[in-house]
């Protein structure tokens, strides 16, 4: 309401008419607000909303699985155009919803859904319409990118960066979501529809979230020259996709690897456009808002205009073979945590080459001061399911603590 009252001019000029906002639903009525919304018409009443004739657009902001959905599926089924910002309903049943809409050609447009203020899904959708993208590279949550930053630049602890973030507003009480690298599966999800022409949901991919990450995994990717970065990675391999969200090392030298802090980023590889980065802030109300008024203009004036739902009805998702994690070929960090005896680098590298594993690189940290120690390599491209094996192997070995592997992507 802020950014429409505040470009109220500008906007009518490029809609070709005023936006009015004619009903305000909400769920606690005696909620503090901006002066926008002063004189505005505020309802707890939904029936009321939808009952009147003159409303053309519905712009969703509330959040969550319902009453959201169904308000949505409703105003699409009374031919009314639709901004959602609402990543979950959008990853989880934006296929129906996109079926309805270019069944009843209206639009339904989900800009904020992804990135906040950045132009994720504009730029998949209308910038690389005649390109094919054959993969994508996202930070996609603020608040993991934040704790991430800290533990890198200012080496805190996980649970002292968390609470950092959570002071400063950047993480939620209960940040399970960010953390653990759901809310960057949805935003995966959703912009993979639009990339790859995709229909899938988020409990169909692999998602691992940045909690295990302490110093030694820090300290490492800085000699090994990367750093951790959490990455939302979808490729398109013809006859399949690769669709997974986890914690990455990223060479430092990568513009990835730059990008700290709160901020987003995109990373697409077109086929004829290479390489196409878009960074920014993606969440937030302002940034969140400029994206939703961003689609309020496009459908407002696709309706002044007589062409209602073609930008939603240019949206092709339909069911593709998703690649199994065990067929994943990448490169791989690996940390064994062991008792320093002897015998131990022979075991290790025994298992691994039985199961067609290559190191390229290993340290193993000074012994004099700690047990167990830290045994770290850096293997050459392999199939995981291949270093998965070798790792049941390794851990009936009596040293092993604990092992575990980080993805190595080379942007």
């Amino acid at each position: 309401m802020d950014l429409l009252s505040t470009n109220q001019a500008t906007i009518t000029e490029r809609v070709g008419a005023p936006i009015e906002i004619a009903h305000v639903l909400v769920r606690d009525p005696n909620k503090v607000r901006s002066r926008a919304a002063e004189g505005l018409r505020i309802t707890t009443d939904a029936e009321s909303v939808f009952r009147d004739p003159d409303l053309d657009v519905v712009v969703e902001v509330m959040g969550g699985e319902e009453p959201a959905r169904s308000y949505i599926e409703r105003a699409l089924s009374q031919g009314l155009a639709v901004v959602s910002a609402n990543k979950y309903v959008i990853a989880q049943h934006g296929a129906a919803l996109l079926e309805k809409a270019q069944s009843g050609r209206v639009d339904l447009a989900f800009e904020a859904s992804v990135g906040g203020g950045i132009p994720i899904i504009r730029t998949l959708r209308e910038a690389l319409t005649g390109d094919q993208v054959l993969s994508l590279h996202g930070i996609l949550n603020g608040t993991s990118n934040y704790i991430l930053t800290k533990m890198k630049q200012e080496g805190l602890s996980f649970a002292t960066a968390l609470k950092q973030a959570q002071d400063l507003g950047y993480a939620e009480a209960d940040p399970t979501l960010d953390i653990e690298g759901h809310d960057a599966a949805q935003k995966l999800i959703v912009a993979a529809t639009l990339a790859f022409g995709s229909r899938l949901t988020p409990d169909q991919i692999s998602v691992e979230g940045i909690t295990a990450l302490d110093a030694v995994d820090f300290s490492a990717a800085e000699r090994f020259g990367y750093a951790i970065k959490h990455l939302a990675i979808g490729r398109d391999l013809g006859d399949a996709i690769s669709l997974r969200a986890h914690p990455t090392f990223v060479p430092k030298s990568s513009v990835v690897a730059t990008i700290d802090g709160v901020l987003n980023c995109v990373f697409i590889q077109g086929k004829a456009l290479g390489p196409c980065l878009l960074v920014g802030r993606g969440a937030g109300d302002l940034p969140t808002a400029v994206s939703v008024v961003a689609d309020l203009v496009d459908v407002s004036r696709s309706r002044r205009e007589g062409a209602r739902g073609l930008s939603t009805r240019a949206i092709v998702a339909r069911p593709r073979k998703l690649l199994p994690l065990a067929e994943t070929v990448t490169r791989y960090y690996l940390r064994f945590d062991v008792d320093d005896t002897p015998g131990v680098l022979g075991t290790i590298a025994t298992a691994l080459g039985r199961h067609g594993i290559s190191i390229a690189e290993m340290f193993q940290e000074d012994t004099s001061d700690s047990q167990p120690v830290s045994v770290l390599m850096i293997t050459h491209e392999t199939r995981e399911g291949d270093l998965v094996s070798a790792l049941e192997e390794v851990r009936s070995a009596p040293f092993l603590k604990s092992c575990r592997f980080i993805r190595i992507e080379d942007l």
